[in-house]
């Protein structure tokens, strides 16, 4: 989930974007007629098309692109675009450079620093969206009213990764409740010689959920919508005080001594030895795990549970590995094809892609596989009542992650995250044009 984020060697790339967008209004951009939507099996011999995709990324398409070759005759290459993701496409966009179609995160932040509207195709009236499940299709991929992404998986949900053992042997029975019953938790594992929680401050990116996971109540209450407005602050007290929250179960010792320097892998190792009872994660967090465990094991060993102020609320965050985006490339064979084969990916294809990646299926008439661990349908069965993360409502996303693990590491107060934070937000809704700023 490191790869969701806009950094700060991301602002000029992001400027670089949007204002192309506005600089030259004959060059690829503005909206265009509805698009036409092929028939799934449309012959494409000799057309060729180019999917970016994230090191994490890669190897989704595997059995579509498998499909959809000998289907219609069409070849598909995969390309690897190197860590850091986001900012590698802003980078190539901006100088000119596209695939047929990329790996995305959905959110209208992450769609405006694409410059949605010249880059990238309208997905809308596509033929899929009647099969998805009604309280996911427009959870996302949404920028001014225009589809622009395509969903292929559930978005990720920001809640506790727990070891069941760990916990039944420690005598619980009953899961939390809200925050309060949380940290409770917490503090009777601690004192029952269990360490509660793990933390990855080595590899930063996951610090940021143990402060989003607390705004989930404030983002229902439009949080978010004040921030973009810069009508409340990362430096005010709803967003301050969870870091500093935050900052005082770490000082409490609930966490691994090991803080400052464990990694994801670190993290994944100690829930499933049981050295931790607790992790605070996002699905690719599960994804390390099926790499670790059977399916089998891990349906014993590791459940979920969504965690807000007041309740079990999920936070979403999709992910660039959660769905796709179509470019306006000016070859209108190729955007048809890039439309046709998202149509089979989501078409045809779909039932063959959720058995193969054992994922839980978006499509009321495609079963999800019984193969799906059990925490995993715990995520899905969240998604319902989730809100929204900050990727997914705020107009830009900054660093926090890295400013909590400055934090962690001695090298910030919560003060100073929080004002970093805020500069940074601040610069970058500033490139992007918005009002307020």
């Amino acid at each position: 989930m490191k790869k969701t984020l806009i950094g700060f060697a991301a602002v000029a790339a992001a400027a670089a974007l949007v204002l192309s967008g506005c600089s030259d209004p004959t060059a690829g951009g503005g909206d265009s007629a509805p698009a036409d939507w092929p028939a799934q099996d449309t012959k494409l011999d000799g057309v060729s098309l180019t999917i970016w995709a994230a090191q994490n990324s890669n190897t989704v398409p595997e059995s579509v692109v498998a499909g959809f070759e000998e289907l219609t005759g069409a070849s598909i290459d995969v390309v690897t675009i190197p860590d850091p993701y986001e900012q590698g496409i802003q980078t190539k966009v901006a100088t000119g450079d596209k695939p047929d179609l990329a790996f995305w995160q959905p959110t209208a932040s992450q769609l405006t620093a694409l410059n949605a509207t010249t880059n990238l195709q309208p997905l809308d009236d596509a033929p899929w969206l009647d099969a998805t499940a009604a309280d996911l299709r427009d959870i996302t991929g949404i920028l001014d009213d225009t589809r622009y992404a395509a969903l292929i998986t559930t978005p990720a949900v920001e809640g506790v990764y727990y070891n069941k053992k760990v916990l039944a042997d420690a005598g619980v029975t009953d899961l939390p409740t809200d925050w309060d019953s949380f940290v409770q938790l917490g503090r009777d594992l601690k004192a029952a010689g269990v360490t509660p929680f793990y933390e990855m401050a080595g590899d930063r990116w996951a610090t940021q959920w143990w402060v989003q996971v607390q705004l989930a109540d404030a983002a229902a209450d439009g949080l978010w919508d004040r921030v973009n407005a810069n009508e409340e602050k990362f430096t005010d007290p709803t967003i301050l005080g969870t870091i500093e929250t935050y900052k005082g179960l770490i000082d409490e010792g609930l966490f691994n001594e090991d803080i400052k320097t464990a990694t994801f892998e670190d993290q994944g190792d100690a829930l499933l030895a049981g050295d931790a009872a607790m992790v605070v994660q996002v699905n690719s967090f599960f994804n390390q795990l099926q790499s670790k465990a059977s399916a089998e094991e891990l349906d014993e060993t590791i459940g979920f549970f969504p965690i807000s102020p007041s309740g079990n609320v999920g936070t979403f965050i999709p992910d660039q590995s959660n769905a796709l985006v179509a470019f306006k490339t000016g070859d209108a064979a190729k955007e048809a094809a890039a439309r046709q084969l998202l149509s089979y990916w989501l078409g045809d294809g779909y039932a063959d892609f959720v058995e193969t990646r054992e994922t839980v299926s978006l499509q009321d008439d495609v079963a999800t596989p019984d193969t799906v661990p059990s925490a995993l349908l715990a995520v899905s069965d969240s998604l319902g009542s989730s809100v929204g993360s900050m990727q997914a409502l705020a107009i830009a996303n900054p660093d926090l992650y890295i400013f909590l693990a400055d934090m962690i590491q001695g090298t910030k107060t919560p003060e100073e995250v929080a004002q970093a934070t805020q500069d940074q937000f601040a610069q970058l809704a500033k490139a992007q044009g918005a009002e307020g700023f």
